[in-house]
């Protein structure tokens, strides 16, 4: 009597991470990654779940449809509160604070790619766009321009939430030379006094309706102001008075 063969292991599976197990990480890690790389209108459940190594229907499993999951992947690992006593802690650096403690932890690479996927998508989605004003308005600029206790709170935060968000752009998305190579410190330095003077300082009276006055200058475009205010009208009068005036006359 032959004896039967052995019966062959069974080949795991390959292409396809267990459900239960780390997908969801995945998922998110794979989401923020092609959400970075592509954007939210050109990133697709399939190419998502195909880097992550799971079905697609495991990313509907898990987070319903695209907009979710890119809520849950741009989802800041840290509450933004937080920092905020450090930040108020001297009213006259607060603007220096607030550059320091922003930057500092985007140089985190957990945080840095969060980051870099929402600002990619939020100027063409409005989920990302939702979160990222969120972040500026509710979570950080807004309670610290609140605790500052100064008129135009809201326009006080919108304008340090634009400085702090372009900077991002420029260093992170359009990379625009140098920003990607320039150290912290002299970020922090060079923007510090920029946020200190638009969340303490005089933000300026609102500009005359009828717009700038007319420029002395014949050559200068009507409505523009040049360097040399124009000449008051009296002083012109006696200008002329006297060289008119002859030598000799009282």
């Amino acid at each position: 009597m032959t004896a039967e063969p052995e019966p062959r292991p069974r080949q795991g599976r390959t292409g396809r991470r267990p459900g239960a197990s780390g997908a969801r990480e995945a998922i998110l890690e794979a989401a923020r990654f092609t959400f970075a790389a592509s954007g939210y209108e050109r990133a697709t459940i399939r190419a998502i779940a195909g880097r992550a190594g799971v079905d697609p229907a495991l990313v509907h499993h898990y987070f319903g449809s695209k907009d979710e999951l890119l809520r849950a992947a741009v989802a800041f690992p840290f509450e933004p509160a937080a920092m905020l006593p450090a930040v108020l802690a001297d009213r006259s650096r607060v603007g220096w604070s607030l550059a320091e403690a922003v930057f500092t932890l985007w140089e985190r690479p957990e945080v840095r790619e969060r980051i870099v996927a929402l600002l990619r998508t939020a100027a063409s989605h409005e989920t990302a766009a939702a979160v990222l004003r969120a972040l500026v308005e509710r979570e950080v600029l807004g309670p610290i321009a609140a605790s500052l206790d100064l008129p135009d709170a809201g326009l006080r935060a919108a304008l340090a939430g634009t400085q702090i968000v372009g900077i991002a752009l420029g260093r992170f998305v359009v990379r625009v030379a140098p920003l990607p190579d320039v150290p912290i410190e002299r970020i922090v330095a060079a923007i510090g006094p920029v946020l200190q003077h638009y969340l303490t300082g005089d933000l300026g009276s609102p500009p005359d309706p009828a717009g700038p006055p007319e420029s002395a200058d014949p050559e200068a475009p009507r409505g523009y102001r040049t360097s040399k205010p124009a000449t008051p009208p009296s002083r012109v009068r006696s200008r002329r008075s006297a060289a008119s005036s002859k030598p000799g006359e009282a």
